[in-house]
Formats: structure tokens, C-alpha cells, sequence
């Protein structure tokens, strides 16, 4: 049985907004939110571009760095990402 990971994605809508969630299976989530079958918020604001994504070795852990994303005012978020991929 081969290593499970776990992803924290952050997602740039076609309006500018951001979208976090979680996934184990990244490229496949990517493909049903710009075929319009992701999250409700996705829906009509695709394409959607993959802009940041963090890999765990377990749900727990990535679906706590969701949470903490979340929590974040947008500049915040902004800043984060941005510090992330430098």
C-alpha cells in the first residue's frame, strides 16, 4: 500500500476570489471544480487556477491548515501565499 497524502489547496476564481479546501486526490479535485462539479462556490466562477497547496501525511493535519486559511482576512491570505512561494 503506498503513501497516502493529504492537500491544502488555495484556488483563484475566474472573479479574483479565493477558494480553500482540501482534497487526497489534488489534480483530480482541480478537474471536477472547473467541470462545474467541486464546491457550490466554485460553480460558475471557473475556470479555477491552482495558485498555492500544501502536502500532509494526514487528513487531520491539512484539514487544520484549511481551517487556519480560512480564518484569515483576504490580505492575510494574500500574504501568506505570497510568503509561502518565495
Amino acid at each position: 500500500m503506498g503513501k497516502s497524502e493529504h492537500f491544502f489547496y488555495v484556488l483563484r476564481c475566474k472573479d479574483g476570489s479565493l477558494y480553500a479546501g482540501y482534497t487526497n486526490n489534488l489534480e483530480k479535485r482541480i478537474h471536477l471544480h472547473n467541470e462545474g462539479k467541486g464546491a457550490k462556490y466554485t460553480r460558475g466562477r471557473g475556470p479555477v487556477e491552482l495558485i498555492y497547496h500544501e502536502t500532509f501525511s494526514n487528513k487531520t493535519e491539512a484539514m487544520q491548515a484549511e481551517y487556519r486559511f480560512k480564518q484569515m482576512e483576504k490580505k492575510a491570505k494574500l500574504k501568506y501565499i505570497k510568503g509561502a512561494c518565495t
